[in-house]
């Protein structure tokens, strides 16, 4: 029977079912002990009932949280592609993703504390600008995962793309449609943009092209600091190629160029890096590189897990091979 309240409760479910508030309390816990059959019985009778599970008062009384916090930079399109293959990957494994936002005024280390205060068991970093030393302490506290980014700690798993195969696929992909007058907007001072820097020069050099004013330090990788860079760019004789650190320098970039008369890839040819959703617009239709997020999110998951369900100790380091996606921004160079 029904409870008093209008808000169906776990007793309510049970009662549906023919089990014991006990039974119930389990399956929403996700907790060893319940058959398949009892458990999609229970999710049934609880959506029909439209019962919705206390997460306060369940984190109050359970050891576990089964709670795993993501840290992402809500203005990147792309950490937000990789959150959401994350809670999809988190689901599967019998966990939650809580989702903590870096924005101007909650930086990275004030939003892993919140997260902390969540009781969250595990925490994935997405991209994270954060010095090594400090998110070895986050790491003491709860596993902890860096997505997308090199680091060399024995005590941070790792999931990434290497960055600088992805780089030099976009620079054979310019030296393949003859561009030899290539310059790179790098993103800045941090370990992703140093890499992905690296790469590009190293490129150059496979290819013997003269690395002279092929650097162009843009101060961060947002869509400002590229269009700041193509203003430096548009002050001086034009290159035929312009590869950038990711995708929001290369938009951008883009906006810039076309703003001042620029016609891309016609003049000059334009890529990213990290096929964003703003990416695959028809209107911007850029060429840029895979970061595959849902191998990423995958990975991530199943590296928290293995530590807390697993009792994994050894470090582990995934690191896969990026994927050039070839758009309407690159062609052949036309001559001047």
């Amino acid at each position: 029977m029904r409870s008093s309240s209008n808000r169906p409760t776990m007793q309510d479910v049970a009662d549906k079912v023919g089990v014991s508030k006990a039974t119930v309390s389990l399956v929403f816990r996700k907790a060893p002990g319940v058959g398949d059959d009892t458990r999609r019985a229970v999710m049934a009778a609880a959506d029909e009932l439209g019962y919705r599970m206390n997460r306060t008062a369940a984190l109050m009384t359970a050891r576990r949280s089964h709670l795993i916090g993501v840290v992402a930079q809500i203005s990147n399109s792309f950490h937000a592609e990789i959150a959401e293959a994350l809670v999809a990957a988190a689901d599967r494994a019998g966990y939650e993703i809580v989702l903590g936002a870096v924005t101007p005024t909650h930086g990275e280390t004030r939003v892993v504390e919140t997260l902390r205060d969540f009781r969250c068991e595990g925490m994935l970093l997405i991209g994270p600008e954060l010095d090594t030393a400090s998110i070895e302490e986050f790491a003491e506290e709860v596993p902890t995962v860096v997505l997308g980014r090199r680091i060399a700690s024995a005590a941070v798993d790792v999931v990434r793309t290497n960055d600088g195969k992805g780089i030099a696929a976009v620079v054979d992909h310019l030296v393949g449609l003859g561009h030899t007058q290539i310059v790179h907007v790098a993103g800045g001072p941090g370990s992703i943009a140093a890499d992905r820097r690296a790469g590009f020069l190293r490129a150059l050099r496979h290819h013997g092209i003269s690395a002279d004013d092929a650097l162009v330090e843009a101060e961060s990788f947002t869509e400002d600091a590229g269009m700041a860079a193509s203003r430096a760019l548009l002050s001086r004789e034009l290159p035929t190629a312009v590869v950038c650190a990711n995708d929001r320098l290369a938009i951008g970039v883009l906006d810039e160029l076309r703003r001042a008369g620029v016609a891309v890839p016609q003049q000059v040819s334009v890529t990213g890096y990290d096929d964003s959703v703003m990416a695959r617009l028809s209107n911007v239709d850029l060429t840029t590189v895979s970061q595959q997020p849902h191998a990423q999110a995958d990975r991530a998951v199943d590296a928290v897990v293995s530590r807390l369900d697993g009792h994994r100790t050894e470090r582990s380091v995934v690191t896969l091979v990026p994927e050039l996606v070839v758009r309407g921004t690159t062609s052949a160079p036309r001559e001047r």
